[in-house]
């Protein structure tokens, strides 16, 4: 072990035992950030058109901020753009991460200088904990690989502009600069394909150990470091590698490609990171609940799923959520963000401490005849199916059919294989049986022959790419929406197919 790998080993003993015991008092810590978080809203202009200084208590700022998504708060986000101070939180924000979200256009959400590090330190002590876990640090002895956005940012009224994985970059702490690949003018290359390959040449001698991004990207970078270093397994390229971290899209549709790639198993470490904030990681190997960051700034509410978007619907804390119950995700921060909806949907695994898994997104479901399908479902039955027909899936979409040529509507699963099932109706039934298994409503639609089993449509290898570098979305955090309740996106995707 080198003199790296034994510091942060040391290191790593001394933070995780303080995030067990700052995860036993959750609660409590909510309870002060809330306080701390009203404290300085009321310095704000967004504070002093909600009556900050009346607010007491939680049912006073329920009563006062209403739950906004960012359309509903264009207005204030806006100004913040043409560069008024004080708005969200005391000053500028220090950055705006700017995104393509997959239910909203561009949007730009502000970093300040309270909230930029909790990203970093997020994803440092997700490393940390495996560390500690396994008592193996020798990751830090090689090299590490961030597949990201362009650092290269611009700046705006004092703010500087860009992606949240090319901001982070900037933020990557002094002792792993040495060790981080790949160079920064590589890193600035703004074509996702051309950045790919230089990656590639940069990457294929070194004594790479880790290396974090969304799958599909990091089985893109791999498909072509095979075929440039004419392997036949990443591991013969890099024998050391072993921590894979991931986030941004559930990571099973892709582990059996992934990890076939590889030729051998990899520590494998989830994490939830967003531009709103870094909410959750794994912190225990053999726990798929992710830890939520409840002393990271960040104050959360939650809003049954069932009854999201409805006028009264109601905003619980931690302290009244419920494992396995599916809600809607909200979210007061030091980035000055104000019952802010994220989009996305959370179920709970364990309540102490909270941990938590991402299933999907509000705007992300199928409901075209009432079985309000959702992302975990999907990506269940996509799983089950590629695991029994050892079929290995590149990326897919799940859409309705309401109007077929003939015959009972359907959902439509257009899946881009690698290596395609030997027979695909028994891979189609696979699919439609685990949807089944997992959503009632859907398996009752199908049984009682209001819409006919699921139809999959073989899309040639290369239709994602191809769909989304036409969308300008090739690469960095951008990922394929799972599923969606009515048919642009399938509408795109077989207009990719004749391409």
């Amino acid at each position: 072990m080198g003199i790296k790998a034994a510091v942060v080993k040391r290191v790593a003993g001394w933070v995780v035992p303080g995030l067990r015991l700052s995860r036993e008092e959750s609660l409590a810590a909510q309870k002060a950030l809330f306080n701390h978080l009203i404290h300085f809203g009321r310095l704000t202009r967004f504070g002093e058109d909600h009556a900050f200084k009346k607010i007491k208590n939680y049912e006073d700022f329920k009563e006062r901020v209403p739950v906004r998504d960012y359309e509903k708060l264009k207005f204030f986000f806006d100004r913040l753009l043409a560069g008024e101070k004080d708005l969200f939180w005391p000053g500028r924000p220090l950055y705006l991460a700017k995104t393509s979200g997959t239910t909203s256009g561009v949007k730009y959400i502000p970093l300040t200088e309270d909230s930029a590090p909790t990203h970093v330190k997020a994803a440092r002590n997700a490393v940390f904990c495996r560390i500690h876990e396994t008592g193996n640090a020798r990751v830090m002895d090689g090299r590490l690989m961030f597949l990201s956005g362009s650092p290269k940012l611009k700046k705006k009224f004092g703010m500087y502009v860009g992606r949240l994985s090319g901001i982070v970059n900037h933020m990557v702490p002094f002792w792993l600069k040495t060790h981080q690949v790949p160079s920064w003018n590589t890193n600035c290359i703004e074509d996702w394909e051309k950045k790919v390959e230089r990656i590639v040449e940069e990457t294929a001698r070194v004594d790479l150990r880790l290396i974090s991004g969304i799958p599909p990207w990091v089985q893109m970078y791999f498909e072509k470091l095979l075929d440039y270093t004419g392997k036949s397994r990443v591991c013969d390229v890099f024998p050391n590698l072993e921590y894979f971290v991931y986030g941004g899209v559930n990571f099973e549709p892709y582990r059996n490609k992934l990890l076939n790639m590889v030729g051998r198993p990899l520590e494998t470490i989830e994490t939830y990171p967003a531009s709103e904030g870094f909410f959750a990681f794994q912190d225990l190997k053999q726990d798929e609940g992710l830890l939520l960051q409840t002393n990271s700034g960040i104050f959360y509410e939650f809003i049954p799923l069932e009854q999201h978007g409805q006028p009264d619907a109601p905003r619980l804390t931690l302290e009244n959520v419920e494992v396995g119950r599916q809600y809607a995700m909200v979210v007061s921060s030091n980035a000055g963000l104000w019952a802010y909806d994220l989009g996305d949907t959370v179920r709970f695994t364990s309540l102490d401490p909270f941990r938590i898994r991402v299933t999907g997104r509000t705007k992300h479901f199928i409901s075209a005849f009432g079985e309000h399908v959702i992302a975990e479902e999907v990506d269940f039955a996509m799983k089950q199916a590629a695991d029994k027909t050892r079929a290995e899936v590149i990326e897919f979409h799940v859409a309705p059919q309401v109007n077929p040529e003939s015959g009972l509507p359907y959902h439509e699963w257009f899946v881009e294989f690698d290596t395609p099932p030997e027979n695909l109706e028994f891979f189609s039934t696979c699919l439609d049986t685990a949807l089944q298994e997992r959503n009632i409503y859907y398996r009752d639609l199908v049984t009682g022959r209001t819409i006919r089993p699921a139809v999959v449509t073989v899309c040639p290898k290369g239709t994602f790419v191809r769909l989304m570098k036409s969308q300008d979305k090739l690469g960095g955090q951008n990922k394929v929406p799972r599923l969606a309740n009515q048919r642009h996106f399938a509408e795109a995707i077989e207009a990719a197919m004749k391409g």
